[in-house]
């Protein structure tokens, strides 16, 4: 199921959000290092996770984390124009219809091929919210190789910039335009959805 969900101000929200920021931990402070804020050594939560963010979250009935990213308005501080302006050639994008991809996480308890699912079902999802709410463009920052596989969704993507060595890690940032005909394009590189996939209406985190 597919959880539509925006942050409210409390430490720790409802079951769904609280499976998501727990996977976050695992996957980019236990698993990659990254130095990012942890709440009460469980919950990798910073300074974008606030009203403003929006967030896609594919869980298990039961509430169970599969996978999840957020969504921050290029209007407001966001991480590519906050923390990694040096990025781009020019001045990181800004739009009221661009909105910038941040935090793609997959669980760590996926096995291969559930990973691929995961991952094509939230990439069909970004472009399917995409196209229902006026977003024309996605931004996004991501290491070398998970920034080869994003040019390779089909989509009409174009690096902002030459990817830069930062702190050990080699980063890029892209541009994602969203048009009628991606999800066609999608499909046609080979990423589908999960058959089981369905939308929840949008609410706010309790």
């Amino acid at each position: 199921m597919l959880h539509i969900l925006r942050f409210a101000p409390r430490a720790v929200p409802d079951q769904v959000m609280q499976a998501m920021f727990a996977a976050r931990k695992s996957v980019f402070v236990d698993l990659l290092k990254w130095d990012v804020p942890v709440i009460d050594g469980r919950f990798e939560i910073d300074q974008f996770d606030n009203r403003h963010a929006q967030y896609l979250v594919l869980a298990e009935p039961d509430g169970r984390h599969l996978g999840s990213t957020r969504l921050l308005p290029t209007t407001r501080p966001h991480i590519l124009d906050s923390l990694y302006p040096e990025l781009c050639d020019s001045d990181p994008p800004r739009a009221g219809d661009i909105y910038e991809i941040t935090r793609f996480c997959l669980d760590r308890g996926l096995r291969a091929a559930e990973r691929r699912a995961v991952r094509d079902t939230l990439v069909t999802a970004l472009v399917d919210h995409a196209l229902a709410n006026g977003i024309h463009s996605y931004t996004a920052i991501a290491e070398f190789g998970w920034l080869q596989q994003i040019l390779a969704f089909g989509w009409r993507c174009r690096p902002l910039g030459l990817p830069t060595p930062v702190a050990g890690r080699t980063l890029g940032a892209i541009r994602i335009d969203i048009t009628p005909d991606t999800p066609y394009l999608l499909a046609r590189a080979g990423i589908n959805a999960l058959p089981e996939h369905r939308r929840d209406e949008p609410r706010a985190a309790a």
